[in-house]
């Protein structure tokens, strides 16, 4: 694959571990954790779809997404406005937008996003879906948990989960378990 565009991405210290913001263009496409359940997996998939390689650098949308999410662990944020270029099929673009329908402090079922898609049996695919998000935090998978109310599945593991969610409720403690 000949790469023709790039994704300047920097790295950013969270309080609930290391994320990889990244641009391209004017539009952040890449929030991810550094150490993830699966290494690499969103990387290389977003690097395909854009047809783009990384490049270490600042960019302003980058610094913009920084200190957006310097406000949001800071609980002086609840929502973002950093311009978001997602890469994914159809299907997982209606997962992500429903995803930024979900109001802070608040979560949702994967059987729920299956069955308001129309598709209640769909629920794997909307997992899937969720995993491939590129964009975590600013596009919050993190508000998905089990039918059961349990944590479930996080590409930046069940502590950083379980963190982010104590944050929106502003708690200190997991409201679920």
């Amino acid at each position: 694959m000949k790469a023709f565009h790039k994704i300047l991405v920097q790295r950013y210290c969270s309080p609930c571990g290391e994320l990889l913001l990244g641009s391209y263009g004017d539009r952040l496409c890449l929030c991810n954790w550094v150490d993830e359940k699966h290494p690499g997996r969103v990387e290389r998939r977003l690097q395909n779809l854009l047809k783009a390689v990384y490049e270490e650098g600042m960019s302003d949308v980058v610094q913009e997404a920084a200190g957006q999410l310097d406000g949001y662990f800071r609980h002086e944020r609840t929502a973002f406005d950093v311009p978001l270029l997602t890469a994914g099929t159809d299907f997982q673009k209606k997962v992500w937008s429903m995803l930024l329908e979900i109001p802070y402090g608040e979560t949702f079922t994967y059987g729920g996003m299956a069955e308001r898609l129309g598709m209640p049996g769909a629920v794997r695919a909307v997992a899937n879906a969720n995993g491939a998000n590129a964009l975590s935090i600013f596009i919050p998978c993190h508000r998905i948990i089990g039918s059961d109310r349990s944590l479930t599945g996080y590409g930046g593991g069940l502590e950083a989960k379980k963190f982010l969610l104590e944050l929106e409720k502003g708690t200190g403690r997991f409201p679920f378990l």
